[in-house]
């Protein structure tokens, strides 16, 4: 068996994704997992050094990597939804473009989106868990919320200004939210061991949405303190049929951001092939 370096998130979602795995109900006489577990931003930065066999990142980042590709199964887009900028009072668009905002990592798929609608606007990086806090107590004037904060940013008083889902719907006209991507090192790994991976990572995915209250509860030990019909809500959301298989429609999605980001010199990162084979 091959050893492999796996890194996923701490987060509920992909706790959903490999439930199969966890549990052992999905396994590979292929390969003997290692997980690494660390926040996103943590693992955009560990690719970006090729720590890692596979590995979930932000779409973002994979503008950045060499020798990695992309996985079709995995992925989280969100379906005229996504992250949404917060405060404590009403902004227009072109007040958020000079307002200090909290963002949560410079590599993740929301900074890079929020870019693309507000410009170079004045920033503070911080965990993403800190940043509704933060916002309601002061530290910033407005922040930029993922992951199950996109649902409960009003459990602590404040206001969504800006949608940037509903933002990236309408100026793609309809295509899903590119935001968590999983890529296969095409240096440590063969075609074949890419491809066994896949296989199996998908199974498991399809085993957790077959048995859906057992992934949940499973999921629910990352729910970071959320309630049960918010993790749920949350997986809901973002492990959907372009989690399953990203197809064309996934991979157009991240190359329109890719190219408003090239456009609006944002990136200038020569982008690598999308998806292998």
């Amino acid at each position: 068996m091959v050893e492999l370096r796996l890194g996923h998130t701490p987060d509920a979602d992909d706790a959903f994704m490999f439930y199969g795995i966890a549990s052992g109900k999905v396994n590979s006489a292929e390969f003997e997992i290692k997980h690494v577990i660390e926040d996103i931003e943590t693992l955009n930065n560990r690719a970006l050094d090729h720590e890692l066999d596979v590995t979930a990142i932000s779409a973002h980042a994979y503008a950045y990597l060499r020798n990695y590709v992309i996985l079709r199964c995995g992925a989280s887009f969100g379906l005229n939804y996504g992250p949404v900028i917060i405060s404590k009072k009403r902004f227009t668009i072109p007040e958020l473009s000079h307002t200090t905002i909290a963002i949560p990592g410079r590599m993740t798929s929301a900074y890079l989106i929020s870019r693309i609608a507000l410009g170079n606007y004045p920033e503070m990086e911080m965990p993403f868990h800190m940043i509704p806090s933060a916002v309601r107590e002061g530290e910033v004037d407005a922040g930029l919320v993922i992951h199950e904060g996109q649902i409960t940013f009003d459990a602590y008083g404040l206001l969504k200004v800006l949608d940037l889902g509903r933002w990236w719907n309408d100026i793609t006209n309809g295509l899903a939210v590119p935001l968590g991507i999983n890529v296969a090192s095409s240096k440590t790994m063969s075609d074949f061991q890419i491809k066994e991976f896949e296989h199996l990572f998908k199974d498991s995915i399809l085993y957790g949405l077959n048995h859906f209250d057992d992934a949940l509860d499973y999921a629910m030990t990352y729910s970071r303190g959320q309630a049960r019909d918010v993790i749920g809500k949350f997986i809901g959301m973002y492990v959907n049929r372009l989690t399953i298989d990203m197809g064309t429609e996934g991979v157009a999605s991240i190359q329109r951001m890719f190219e408003l980001a090239s456009n609006k010199g944002i990136l200038k990162e020569n982008i690598p092939s999308l998806i292998k084979g």
